[in-house]
């Protein structure tokens, strides 16, 4: 029993050193052409959205380290093709309404950020009021592009 023990730390050890052979692309492109919002937005933009929705993405040190690695890589791919703020206006008008009214419906219903990622990046939390001020801001631009933006600063 103790062989088969022993056998089974030695190859699951044997296992975790290979798979860290495995490449991974973990890149930050250069921003285009930021997302345009009231400083208080931007903050909180930053705060809780950029690691996975920008090129702004932070790589913590896990990053590093597969399989944590392929798995991050992989939201963070997934978070800038959904939503990607560092393009946002390359985004046709059309296609920018549409990602403000989603911005406001997943606020809405508590989906972003998702709440796995929360325990390692608690900063990420949205306040009630972080909720509040991205959701009219969102939907203030929705209805409103590029023609009223003063009238939602702070």
């Amino acid at each position: 029993m103790k062989n088969r023990v022993f056998m089974g730390g030695v190859i699951t050890i044997l296992f975790l050193g290979l798979i860290q052979l495995i490449p991974v692309t973990q890149s930050n492109p250069a921003v285009i052409k930021e997302v345009d919002a009231p400083p208080h937005i931007q903050s909180i933009l930053k705060r809780a959205c950029y690691d996975c929705h920008s090129h702004e993405t932070v790589w913590p040190w896990y990053s590093q380290v597969a399989p944590a690695s392929w798995l991050l890589a992989w939201d963070v791919q997934e978070g800038r093709e959904e939503l990607n703020f560092s393009i946002w206006n390359q985004y046709v008008s059309k296609k920018k309404d549409k990602k403000l009214k989603e911005i406001a419906e997943e606020i809405d219903e508590g989906d972003m950020p998702p709440w796995f990622y929360l325990p390692l990046h608690p900063e990420a939390q949205l306040s009630s009021q972080d909720k509040h001020q991205l959701r009219e801001w969102a939907l203030h631009e929705a209805h409103h592009p590029n023609n009223d933006r003063g009238a939602f600063e702070r």
